[in-house]
């Protein structure tokens, strides 16, 4: 991936929880990334990292022995999918609804359009955008 300054070779997404179980849960079987790493034991972490398949995108969640000061987050902090087949986003939902994840009300109105957002365990926000993004 070619920056302006620097050419990188990834990009990830990092934070911590304290619903380490939970969180792997709606983002592995929920939401069906693919799990590429975990590991145990750094410097009292432990951590999971889930991605799209061949894609240079990742999250990785992590969880300390003591715990993590993990304060709430505003509505707005989101992560979004951009997805052009509705029926692949009704699957998504229709399988987080089951596990107990109910869509909430989007902080911005632009969301709302074409987008269904859903809190994760830590209610930090992900929204299915039914549209891409080019």
């Amino acid at each position: 991936m070619k920056f302006n300054d620097f050419d990188a070779a990834q990009v990830r997404i990092a934070r911590p929880t304290d619903q380490f179980m939970e969180v792997i849960d709606f983002y592995k079987n929920g939401l069906g990334l693919a799990e590429i790493e975990r590991f145990k034991g750094h410097s009292g972490y432990e951590g999971i990292i889930l991605g799209l398949p061949d894609v240079n995108y990742h999250l990785e969640f992590t969880c300390h022995v003591d715990g993590s000061p993990c304060p709430a987050p505003t509505k707005d902090n989101l992560l979004v999918f951009y997805i052009t087949d509705e029926e692949e986003i009704n699957k998504v939902v229709y399988r987080l609804n089951e596990m107990g994840y109910e869509e909430v009300e989007s902080e911005n109105e632009y969301w709302k359009e074409k987008g269904i957002t859903i809190e994760d365990p830590d209610g930090w926000r992900v929204v299915l955008m039914n549209r891409s993004y080019d």
